[in-house]
């Protein structure tokens, strides 16, 4: 991400006086033709993959963003070649826009064959297209508020009992809208945060979110918060408390914003959620097992599904674990 940021501030230090597009090839040793650049006078910014001919001619770019605009034109330098171009016009979605480039950029720099990076390219925006629809003014729901702060709750707790930071950022995985909001190899841990008279029922969302086949383990973190105006932790603290710890490790912190994105938190909706405080009131591991009251996918008869059910948590207090085993048995391998 600092690579991204110091392109742009060398291709805009200068503002053209001439009208046009100015840009700068993003890796000198890639063979992958990816640059950005900026047009003039509009000041757009925008990520550029140039492509032979024959190939570009055939891509089609059917997606439709907030604020992106896709373009196919000559390569000015060369009419052999075309230029790929998605353009950002609106700045007020410029960090989006970053981690879009930089996710992108991910999924195709080390590549050759122009088919595979046109092919890794359009997935990556297939993903980015419902993050961008889902930025809106109103910012997120105070229910996504809350879980968001529960899940940050629990990867702070996570981030201060073992060093291994990138790959606890990287199993969290709620963010990209999996089946578990953390997972890594054999190990699941699904978190559920409820508050005012839901303290002692939590609600799961499919067959599968509970199921632990394929794990070795799996575990259900229940949070139960008191929520205040004016008053106790608010999720922005809880966003700078974890880029606090993170703060000397670029490459986690960079994962990390870039997954709160994907989470629907933006920089630009901080003001939404500086009034609303969270206190805990309960915090309690359990391990999925045996006869831990749920409904698994081998339990779902031919031609069911879209499952949802509810557990009484009190129910499951022959299932905890403190905090310490399971940390212990959240491994990286």
């Amino acid at each position: 991400m600092e690579r991204i940021k110091e392109i742009w501030n060398k291709l805009e230090s200068n503002a053209s006086a001439v009208a046009g597009l100015y840009k700068i090839r993003y890796s000198d040793t890639s063979k992958c033709d990816a640059f950005f650049g900026v047009k003039y006078p509009e000041n757009f910014r925008m990520l550029i993959i140039r492509t032979p001919f024959g190939v570009g001619k055939n891509f089609n770019f059917k997606y439709e963003f907030r604020s992106l605009k896709f373009d196919k034109i000559y390569d000015p330098s060369d009419s052999n070649f075309l230029l790929l171009n998605l353009v950002l016009i609106d700045k007020q979605f410029m960090d989006v826009f970053d981690a879009l480039i930089y996710d992108v950029l991910n999924s195709i720099i080390k590549e050759s064959d122009i088919k595979i990076i046109l092919n890794n390219y359009t997935n990556r925006l297939t993903k980015w297209q419902s993050l961008f629809e889902r930025f809106n003014t109103q910012g997120l729901t105070p229910e996504e508020q809350k879980g968001l702060f529960g899940e940050l709750f629990f990867i702070r707790k996570f981030l201060k009992c073992n060093p291994d930071y990138l790959n606890i950022i990287n199993s969290w995985v709620g963010s990209e809208m999996q089946i578990r909001d953390f997972q890594s190899g054999a190990w699941g841990v699904e978190v559920k945060t409820t508050h005012g008279n839901n303290h002692q029922r939590v609600y799961i969302s499919s067959e599968r979110q509970l199921d632990t086949s394929n794990l070795e383990n799996l575990f259900l973190y229940h949070i139960s918060l008191e929520v205040r105006q004016q008053s106790g932790e608010t999720l922005n603290q809880i966003v700078d408390s974890v880029c606090e710890i993170l703060n000397a490790d670029f490459s986690s912190l960079n994962h990390f914003k870039r997954k709160l994105l994907e989470a629907g938190y933006f920089d630009g909706h901080r003001n939404l959620y500086k009034h609303i405080g969270y206190f805990i009131r309960q915090d309690i591991f359990y391990k999925v097992e045996n006869e831990f009251p749920r409904i698994e996918e081998r339990d779902i008869r031919s031609g069911v599904g879209d499952v949802k059910y509810s557990i009484v948590i009190s129910q499951c207090s022959d299932f905890t674990k403190t905090e310490k085993e399971v940390f212990q048995t959240l491994i990286f391998t």
